[in-house]
C-alpha cells in the first residue's frame, strides 16, 4: 500500500483522506488494508447503489394514490427526467430510454456529490469508474442500433446511409473508418470529461482544506461551486448519452418498423 500512496502523491494531486483510507492506515501493512486502499472507489460506488436502492424501496413500499413526502419527490423526479429525455429524443422514443438515461444521471450525480460529505470520496474522481460508465453507454448504443436497425441497417448507418454507387464508395473508404473511430472516441470523451472535472473539484477542495482556517471561506465557496458543477457534469453525461442514441434513430428508412417495435414493448 505504501507504493500506491507514494504513486498517488507523486502525481501531485492533493486528496482529502476518506474513511476507508484512514481505516486502511490504522490497519497497517495488512491484506485488508491493501484491499480497502485499492478498492475504495468501487466500495463507495457500490455504497451509492445500495443507498439509491434503499431510497427507492422506502419511497415505494407503501405507494399511495395521492403521493406524499418521499414518494411525491421521486415521482416529480421521474416525471422531470422523462420530460428531459423526451425533449432530446422526442415523445415516440424518449420514454423507452428514460430508465437508462435517468438511472445514469442519478447514479453519476450522487457519486459526484458524495465526495462533498466528510469521510467520503467521489468514485467519479477515478478514471476507471468513469470509463466503466462510458463503456456501458457504448455497449448500450451499439445494442440499440443493432436491435432497431438490424445488422444490415446498422452497417448502412455506419457508412453514412448511401443511396448510390458513388456514395457507397465514399462511405466505405472515408465515412466508415471515421464513423467507427468516432464510436470509440465518444466513450473516451465522456469518461475523460467527467473524470477531469470531478478530480479538479476534489483537488481544489483538498488544497483549501490544507490551508486550514485561512481557507475556510474559500472552501465553503468551492463547495457551492462543486454542487453546481457536479450537477452539470451529470447532466452533460446523460445528455450526450441520449444524443448518441438519438443519432441512430432519424437515419433509418425503417422508421415505421422502429415505431412498431417501440409500441409493442420491444425496447425498454
Amino acid at each position: 500500500m505504501a507504493e500506491a500512496v507514494a504513486h498517488a502523491e507523486g502525481l501531485g494531486i492533493p486528496e482529502i483522506p476518506n474513511i476507508l483510507t484512514l481505516w486502511a492506515k490504522a490497519l497497517g501493512d495488512s491484506p485488508l488494508a491493501h484491499v480497502l486502499h485499492a478498492w475504495q472507489d468501487v466500495i463507495f460506488a457500490w455504497g451509492v447503489i445500495v443507498g439509491l436502492a434503499l431510497l427507492c424501496w422506502a419511497a415505494t413500499r407503501r405507494v399511495a394514490l395521492v403521493p406524499r413526502g418521499l414518494q411525491n419527490f421521486l415521482e416529480l423526479l421521474v416525471e422531470g427526467l422523462d420530460a428531459f429525455v423526451a425533449g432530446i429524443m422526442g415523445p415516440t422514443y424518449g420514454r423507452h430510454f428514460t430508465p437508462f438515461i435517468g438511472t445514469l444521471f442519478l447514479y453519476i450525480l450522487v457519486m459526484n456529490l458524495v465526495g462533498l460529505l466528510p469521510g467520503y470520496k467521489s468514485p467519479t474522481a477515478n478514471l476507471n469508474t468513469t470509463l466503466a460508465l462510458a463503456i456501458c453507454v457504448f455497449c448500450y448504443v451499439q445494442y440499440t442500433g443493432l436491435r432497431l436497425l438490424g445488422l444490415k441497417g446498422f452497417f448502412h448507418h455506419l457508412v453514412g446511409s448511401p443511396d448510390s454507387a458513388a456514395s457507397w464508395i465514399v462511405g466505405l473508404l472515408i465515412i466508415l473508418p471515421v464513423h467507427v473511430l468516432g464510436e470509440f472516441i465518444k466513450p473516451a470523451s465522456l469518461s475523460l470529461r467527467l473524470f477531469g472535472n470531478i478530480t479538479g473539484e476534489d483537488a481544489l477542495l483538498a488544497s483549501f482544506v490544507q490551508m486550514g482556517l485561512g481557507g475556510l471561506a474559500l472552501q465553503l465557496f468551492a463547495n457551492g461551486l462543486a454542487l453546481i458543477f457536479s450537477t452539470v457534469q451529470a447532466l452533460v453525461f446523460a445528455t450526450l448519452s441520449a444524443i448518441y442514441i438519438a443519432l441512430l434513430l432519424p437515419t433509418t428508412r425503417r422508421r415505421r418498423r422502429i415505431i412498431e417495435v417501440f409500441t409493442q414493448g420491444g425496447i425498454v
